[in-house]
């Protein structure tokens, strides 16, 4: 059996899966935010409780933030900055006393959930999105992750702020020390804010679309300039790979209207026809669990 853990800003999970693919258990606990060796301890202990629930030891799969470096085996560019520097792959192994553990990109693992049985089943090229408390990429070329030789491939969140407006410039500074990062502008904090700012009011993402749904004119205005910086910012993406499917995963995937607004909204930043555009942008079909069976298939059958 193999153990794949979700290690994400807020929650960490983790699935228990059979060699036949079937779930054998699931558990979900908070994210510590009070240190690196903190994190690395609940991960232990998602894993440790899982095997006791199925009586068996398991191969662990772990998708994380930001990525393993090629050149120091370090965590780099991890929107959960505790996890930046340290060896997480060689302390994971440490502490759970075993070698097989294996460690990849989070929106990678969405990626590759999504593209082997999911939304993207069948297409060449996937792009998988993570809009959440960070905005992550993947991409999958005939079922295989692109990692890339800095294992950066898919991050399109620390590209700028495509065609920026004059009241976009130059935007807000993201955590990665630069200013106009399309992260610092779709995040879901970073959306929540927004709304904000022009409200004076606090709601989660998903309410602000069901506000802008029922009528609330100033969720609405929103909403749709969330919608175009999306749009935006996914359009340079098909322009560079022009993949035939986007996944979108994350908390903020929820906001059902995305998926009809942004592709009207993206055939004015297309470089093709506007009535020709084959992409496809979907919602998942795993849902919450795509990350963390993503991470678990990082030990294959």
């Amino acid at each position: 059996m193999r153990i794949g853990i979700d290690l994400g800003g807020t929650k960490i999970e983790g699935i228990v899966l059979g060699d036949d693919g079937s779930e054998r258990g699931r558990l979900r606990v908070p994210t510590p935010r009070e240190s690196y060796e903190a994190t690395v301890e609940a991960v232990v202990g998602v894993v440790r409780e899982l095997e006791a629930r199925v009586s068996a030891r398991c191969r662990v799969g772990i998708g994380h933030p930001g990525a393993v470096s090629p050149a120091t085996g370090l965590v780099k560019n991890a929107n959960s900055t505790r996890l930046n520097g340290h060896p997480l792959d060689v302390d994971l192994k440490k502490a759970l006393g075993r070698a097989d553990v294996r460690l990849s990109n989070d929106a990678n693992c969405f990626a590759v959930s999504e593209a082997s049985d999911g939304a993207g089943a069948g297409a060449p090229v996937v792009f998988g999105v993570i809009l959440g408390t960070g905005v992550g990429g993947g991409i999958v070329i005939d079922g295989r992750p692109l990692v890339g030789a800095q294992a950066i491939g898919g991050e399109w969140g620390h590209n700028a702020l495509p065609l920026p407006r004059d009241d976009e410039r130059p935007g807000p500074q993201c955590y990665c020390g630069r200013n106009g990062c399309v992260e610092a502008w779709l995040s879901g904090p970073a959306f929540q804010a927004q709304y904000a700012r022009a409200t004076g009011r606090e709601l989660r993402a998903t309410d602000i679309a069901e506000a802008a749904a029922a009528g609330d004119a100033a969720a609405a205005e929103c909403f749709e300039r969330y919608c175009d910086r999306l749009a935006r910012s996914l359009a340079n993406v098909v322009n560079l790979l022009d993949p035939h499917v986007i996944v979108l995963g994350g908390g903020l995937s929820k906001m059902g209207q995305l998926y009809e607004r942004v592709p009207e909204l993206w055939k004015d930043y297309i470089f093709s026809e506007r009535d020709s555009i084959a992409t496809q942008l979907r919602p998942p079909q795993h849902g919450d669990s795509s990350g963390v069976r993503g991470a678990a298939w990082l030990w294959p059958v």
